[in-house]
């Protein structure tokens, strides 16, 4: 009875041999299916988002269902972690990253999904830019250094206690994308302690560095956003100052161009132009049916008309 019992126990042994043997087969087979692909550079970096994106160089012979990029502040993110979903199939992709906080460091990585499973690139880490909370209301601005000046990359979103101010067609739900627009003597005093409202001289300083950069007749182009303006109006925002079309206010009461204009005061009276300093300098950008996308200009105006608002630090 006792010889029997071995006799059964080695093939059983045998068979759970072959069966771990056959398993890791199957595994290193389904491995060699899944995709492969690598991490595009991290760009576009700001104090809330980033592009990066991926190019899958082997599907694995098997469709890719999904693709994007993961990322966390750990080093090797994962897609049960935050990621982008960018479409389907081989070849290269573009992803963009939102949500991020400013002044932290994350890790990256290109993904790509098939029926046996999921293909990494390699992480690549950043660190997202410091910007600027206004200790007034905690809004968390995105800024950018442009030569030898700090600027805010967005309008200011202020509201002061006193002073003329508006949302653009008193609609509130413009505030987050364009800010408020502030006649001329409210802007002098709205931005944050450490910032100020520039100078017609200041702004000029921004447009001269540009166009000295290799952007001389393009400077409007370069300091518009990629996205927001109407009519094909876009610009390539290779500065990160990301100018957006926020309209303006006539002193009149009459709301003007919101997607086709930008506005911004300096804090420049044009006293030549303006015995009684009725009028002040402001820059501005406009896109109208294929003219100017590339322009900038400044010009005098009533200083009762409301304009946006970026602050340069101090």
């Amino acid at each position: 009875m006792k010889k029997r019992t071995n006799f059964l126990i080695y093939p059983l042994l045998l068979i759970g041999v072959f069966l771990v043997f056959a398993n890791s087969c199957v595994k290193d087979e389904d491995d060699k299916n899944v995709p492969v692909l690598s991490t595009t550079e991290v760009t576009e970096i700001t104090t809330n988002t980033a592009q990066s994106g991926g190019n899958i160089i082997d599907d694995g012979g098997i469709t890719i269902t999904v693709r994007g990029v993961c990322w966390n502040t750990n080093e090797n993110p994962t897609i049960d972690d935050n990621k982008t979903e960018n479409g389907t199939g081989a070849g290269s992709f573009t992803s963009s990253i939102s949500g991020l906080e400013p002044n932290t460091t994350y890790y990256v990585r290109a993904y790509a999904t098939n029926s046996v499973g999921s293909g990494f690139g390699s992480a690549i880490s950043f660190t997202t830019q410091e910007g600027f909370t206004d200790p007034r209301d905690g809004k968390v601005y995105q800024t950018v250094v442009i030569g030898d000046q700090e600027w805010m990359a967005e309008n200011l979103a202020y509201a002061p206690s006193n002073g003329n101010y508006w949302a653009y067609r008193n609609q509130n739900h413009y505030v987050a994308t364009y800010g408020y627009l502030y006649d001329w003597k409210t802007a002098l005093n709205v931005c944050p302690d450490g910032w100020h409202l520039p100078t017609d001289a200041e702004w000029t300083e921004l447009v001269n560095y540009i166009a000295a950069d290799g952007y001389s007749g393009q400077v409007g182009t370069a300091l518009k956003s990629t996205s927001g303006w109407n009519e094909d109006g876009n610009g390539t925002d290779i500065y990160g100052f990301t100018a957006l079309p926020g309209g303006s206010r006539y002193y009149t009461g009459t709301f003007n161009s919101a997607g086709f204009e930008g506005c911004w005061w300096t804090a420049t009276d044009d006293t030549d132009l303006s015995p009684g300093e009725i009028y002040a300098i402001y820059w501005g950008m406009n896109y109208y049916y294929g003219h100017y996308n590339s322009y900038i200009y400044n010009i005098w105006i009533n200083k009762e008309c409301g304009f946006s608002v970026r602050c340069v630090k101090d």
